[in-house]
This record gives C-alpha cells, sequence and structure tokens, in this order.
C-alpha cells in the first residue's frame, strides 16, 4: 500500500487541531451528574442511622434491627470508597493509566458487592440461630427506629437516583433501596408481632433482608466483573458493529474486531480492516469515517484501526462479511 508499509494504529483523542482527527466525544455519553458531595452526606447520614438502629435493636431485642444496622454499616466503607472512585474517575489520562480512571467506579462496584455477599450470609446464619432460640422484642423500638431508618434510606436512595446510569452509583442505589424495602418489611413485622406475638417473625425478616443482600449483589459482580474482563458491552453486538464499517466506501472487509468498556459508559473498539492500494491522504479520510461511523451509530469514544492490504489471507477468526459461527 502506497505510503504503508506497516499496520497503522490511529488513536487520537479529545483536541481538535488542523490536520488530526478527534474522536473522543464526551457529549455522546451520560456521565453521572451527581456531585461527590452527596456521597459524603449520604455517609454521615448513614451513620447517624447505624447508631439509632444499634440502640433501637438493643433496647428492641430485635435481631432484624441488628442485621439490619449490620447491613447499613457495610454502606459506610461502600459510600466512601464510591466517593474515592468519582474522584478518581475525574483525573485525566496519564502516562500510567492511559485511559484515564473510569475503571475506578467499576474496581469499587466490583469490591462492594464482593463484601456484601459475604455479609449476607453472615446474617442469614444469625437469623437462623434465632429460629433456634426466639427472643421477645419490643415492637415500639422496632417501628420508631424503622421509621427513622426509611426516612434516612429513602432519602438517600432519592439523592442517588440521578447517577443510576453508573454502575459504581447503582451498586449504592441498589443498596439503599434494599434497605428502604427492609425498613418497612421490619414496620410491618413489629406490626403482626404486636397483634399476634409470634416472635419468630423477626428473624424471618432478618433472613429476608440477608437473602434480598444476596440477590442484588450478585447482579452487580456479574456486571462488574464483565467490564473488568473485557467483556462485549451488552448493548452492543460484534457483528452490527461489523457491518457497519463495511458501509464505509473503500472498506472490503473487517477482522479482528474487539469491543470493551472502560466503565462509565465508556466504550472502546479495535479493528482490522482491509482496503485497495490508495495514497496517505485517502487513508486518513477513510479512518476519519470509520470513526464516525463507531461514534455517532454506537457512541464509541476510543477506536484504533490497523489499515491492511486487500487480497492478503485472513487470518483472524472473525472475519466479515462472513463472521465465523459458533
Amino acid at each position: 500500500m502506497e505510503g504503508m508499509s506497516g499496520p497503522t494504529h490511529d488513536h487520537k483523542h479529545g483536541h481538535s487541531h488542523t490536520g488530526q482527527f478527534h474522536t473522543h466525544n464526551h457529549s455522546c455519553h451520560a456521565h453521572p451528574t451527581l456531585r461527590p458531595s452527596v456521597l459524603g452526606w449520604s455517609m454521615a447520614a448513614t451513620l447517624g442511622l447505624i447508631i439509632a438502629e444499634v440502640f433501637g435493636g438493643i433496647l428492641g431485642r430485635s435481631v432484624a434491627l441488628l442485621n439490619d444496622a449490620v447491613h447499613n454499616l457495610s454502606d459506610v466503607p461502600t459510600l466512601g470508597i464510591s466517593y474515592l472512585a468519582m474522584r478518581w474517575a475525574e483525573r485525566p489520562a496519564d502516562s500510567e493509566k492511559t485511559y484515564g480512571y473510569h475503571r475506578a467506579g467499576t474496581l469499587a462496584a466490583f469490591t462492594n458487592a464482593f463484601v456484601l455477599v459475604l455479609l449476607s450470609l453472615w446474617l442469614g446464619y444469625e437469623a437462623v440461630q434465632r429460629f433456634r432460640s426466639p427472643v421477645e422484642v419490643v415492637e415500639s423500638w422496632m417501628i420508631w427506629t424503622s421509621v427513622a431508618a426509611l426516612a434516612v434510606n429513602g432519602g438517600i436512595t432519592l439523592a442517588l437516583v440521578r447517577g443510576r446510569g453508573d454502575l459504581n452509583l447503582r451498586s449504592i442505589l441498589v443498596h439503599n433501596f434494599g434497605d428502604a424495602l427492609s425498613n418497612i418489611a421490619i414496620i410491618i413485622g413489629a406490626i403482626v408481632i404486636r397483634m399476634t406475638g409470634v416472635q419468630w417473625i423477626d428473624p424471618l425478616i432478618g433472613l429476608a433482608i440477608g437473602l434480598l443482600v444476596l440477590w442484588s449483589s450478585i447482579g452487580i459482580l456479574r456486571e462488574s466483573s464483565h467490564i473488568l474482563l473485557e467483556g462485549r458491552p451488552h448493548e452492543l453486538r460484534v457483528e452490527d458493529v461489523a457491518r457497519a464499517i463495511l458501509t464505509v466506501e473503500g472498506v472490503q472487509e473487517v477482522h479482528d474486531l474487539h469491543l470493551w468498556s472502560l466503565g462509565g459508559g465508556h466504550h472502546a473498539l479495535s479493528l482490522h480492516a482491509r482496503i485497495p492500494d490508495m495514497h496517505m491522504d485517502k487513508c486518513e479520510h477513510l479512518l476519519e469515517a470509520i470513526r464516525q461511523v463507531a461514534q455517532k451509530e454506537f457512541r464509541i469514544e476510543h477506536t484504533t484501526v490497523q489499515l491492511e492490504r486487500a487480497g492478503l489471507p485472513a487470518q483472524s477468526g472473525y472475519v466479515m462479511p462472513a463472521p465465523a459461527k459458533k
């Protein structure tokens, strides 16, 4: 190919200068509109809530309240890690972290979810022990403490709902929404205990809280690990992207196509494209056309393209327009 003796990697970022291309368009992505200070206030409110629930659980002899206090205690490192993750994610790319710090939030979500899985198993064990040795609870402490907890958790949930598109923030949102549901369950359970005198309802609620935490945490673990393992973004299909690239005039074949997420809605693409012999300036226009397709149709902001001469034997397991069948 004229003017191209080897692989051409063209990976330009974010600034528009004469003769340069840019594919880094942040306006294409929905980033969290939440300020990190919201997490700071949420952490302070959660600490106050934990103190109230510990006193309420001890005075009310309620395992459900104590379990919920421990559940809320896990929110403190969660909020702290997520606060730091949001700060890190704002840092620009550097010579060490060339893609930036977008995955800081994903790593925080994975860590939080792993801790919560362990915690939910412990909560379940404690509830089973209480089934074996029932303890009479004080319903009034359960009710009023849970009402206060519901106000705090509900407020935190509403404050975080704007950032639900970010995996890191969604892990906190799901957790606090589960906290609010558990508060409602404790209130209802306390009323039923007062009316019927059935004491096993309290450990039953505690067990349900543990299962709720386990269910929500496994989902976040699965999604965050998918990103950390360079998994394909769920909303994108390799074949769809490859066929769209083939619509660019001059692109005769696409292979070695890889899609992955950097976290926080930032997606990346790398591919090999076979093209006929052409002058370097035409190659530049073709590269820009490929990037425009990736950006406009699939909201991919990091694109790396290697151009190859058409007619050479394919060396990839994935070749368009005839993709390999599984």
